[in-house]
């Protein structure tokens, strides 16, 4: 069902835009790197997070851990990841395949600046084995997501 709502999003919203399923998985940045032959950092990876009483999901580049002061900074709290079972049920995408097109639960979505280092990334599309190619700017402009600050400088 997750790919479903993924392609549906895209068919009403982006219809240039393919899903791309392919027959390995993609699950980790290193798989989804690997099978899309890009560099880690080009995969998108959405993680799903509890501030105080709100889920919010954060867009980054694959290879950008969450820096814990910014985070705080930007959202007033800690970030708390949340469980594999609360993200499945929230985004109705499972972990591996999450990503911010087709969410079951109408969430806020921001992107974290590292990904304005690429033209072009490779979010996931709903399912471990599926993701698709968008540009940067497009990505955030088609989930209505504000741009923050949040992950570890890159040295």
């Amino acid at each position: 069902m997750s790919l479903e709502s993924v392609r549906a999003f895209f068919a009403e919203h982006a219809p240039d835009i393919a899903v791309i399923e392919l027959d390995t998985s993609t699950a980790t940045v290193a798989l989804a790197a690997d099978a899309h032959g890009v560099e880690p950092g080009r995969i998108a990876k959405t993680l799903a997070f509890r501030v105080g009483e709100r889920v919010l999901l954060v867009v980054a580049r694959g290879d950008a851990r969450i820096d814990n002061r910014k985070f705080k900074q930007a959202f007033g709290s800690k970030p708390r990841l949340l469980d594999a079972e609360t993200v499945q049920a929230l985004t109705g995408h499972p972990v591996g395949g999450v990503c911010p097109f087709g969410l079951a639960t109408s969430l806020p979505v921001y992107c974290d600046q590292s990904l304005q280092a690429f033209d072009e990334v490779v979010p996931a599309a709903g399912a471990v084995h599926s993701a698709v190619r968008i540009g940067t700017a497009r990505l955030a402009a088609l989930v209505d997501a504000q741009w923050v600050d949040v992950c570890q400088d890159l040295v």
